[in-house]
């Protein structure tokens, strides 16, 4: 359904135990030294235990396509709702797929030591650097959505309906309400030092600049409980804030501007500059599902009939630029 002539086995990603390798040397062993004639018959019915136990070695171990996802993504539940689909796509080559949920940072780490086979992300500067660095094959995009600050209804700080960069301006400038940050190299957090950069500020500076701004260290949901608790504001993805909003009083108080654009893409992990990247086949086929007309509509869809609005937009071969 999805494009399955794409689809290939990866050899490379099935393993057999040591014991089962052993067990086969041994019996190749007993084959070249036997010569007897009484024992011919014996060697040779062992030798077809060996050929049915080598057939089925060669698929005793699961493919597995390492994935790390940006939490946005994943604190949606959007995964949730696409992994046993991709799965029951590819059944026949019996693979699984493990992910993991990082900010986008700690998830270009784990491809550059191979650690994953492909990436599902939100920063766009640093998607392009890993790529021309080699560390990738293609960004993709697939889906996008905005960014959001949200705070208290009260609005402490008076930025409502301003700019991004005005908003962050205004509180730098009066510190008159708490600021939490992601703090994490997230693609969210990234997006935070660009609208700083933008308002004309250092920030490093920022991050130093009082008590008003805190670092939460965390995925996106955690950071929006933060600031909940806080009373505070923050930038945050719209899905996740959607998929998170009956359990906050936050609420959106800057919603418009370019920079608040935000895309997802999919990145295969390239296997000449990672050599312990052995999926790459597969992590191709999650492209083609990703990118497929049916699951673009199913991304587009999703969360609509939950939450009463769309979270993310299908953008396959349109990336959008505002």
């Amino acid at each position: 359904m999805f494009g399955k002539e794409s689809a290939h086995a990866n050899v490379n990603s099935m393993s057999c135990t040591s014991s089962e390798v052993l067990f086969i040397c041994a019996w190749l062993e007993l084959i070249y030294k036997e010569h007897t004639l009484k024992k011919l018959i014996t060697v040779i019915l062992s030798g077809l235990v060996i050929a049915s136990l080598l057939i089925g070695f060669v698929g005793c171990g699961q493919p597995r396509l390492k994935m790390a996802t940006t939490t946005s993504l994943y604190d949606t539940g959007l995964w949730d709702y696409l992994e046993p689909m991709f799965e029951e796509e590819y059944e026949e080559y019996n693979v699984e797929l493990d992910i993991l949920s990082l900010g986008s940072g700690a998830a270009f780490e784990y491809a550059k030591r191979g650690d994953v086979d492909v990436l599902t992300i939100h920063d766009k500067p640093n998607e392009e650097q890993f790529i021309a660095e080699g560390y990738g094959v293609e960004r993709v995009p697939f889906a996008y959505n905005y960014f959001l600050i949200v705070g208290p209804a009260d609005d402490p700080a008076g930025i409502k309906d301003m700019s991004p960069e005005d908003a962050f301006r205004t509180l730098y400038e009066t510190e008159s309400g708490i600021f939490v940050s992601r703090g994490d190299n997230s693609g969210t957090h990234s997006k935070e030092k660009a609208i700083w950069a933008s308002a004309g500020f250092d920030y490093e500076v920022v991050r130093t600049a009082g008590d008003w701004y805190i670092e939460a260290a965390g995925g996106m949901g955690a950071t929006l409980q933060m600031a909940n608790e806080e009373l505070a504001y923050t930038l945050t993805d719209m899905g996740t804030f959607i998929s998170y909003k009956s359990e906050l009083e936050l609420v959106p108080i800057v919603e418009e501007g370019a920079i608040l654009l935000n895309v997802y893409s999919v990145i295969a992990v390239n296997p000449e500059k990672v050599t312990t990247a052995k999926n790459l086949e597969m992590a191709n086929n999650l492209i083609a599902f990703l990118t497929s007309p049916e699951i673009q509509e199913l991304i587009g869809n999703y969360g609509v009939e939950e939450y009463g609005m769309q979270l993310f937009t299908p953008c396959a071969g349109a990336e959008p630029t505002s």
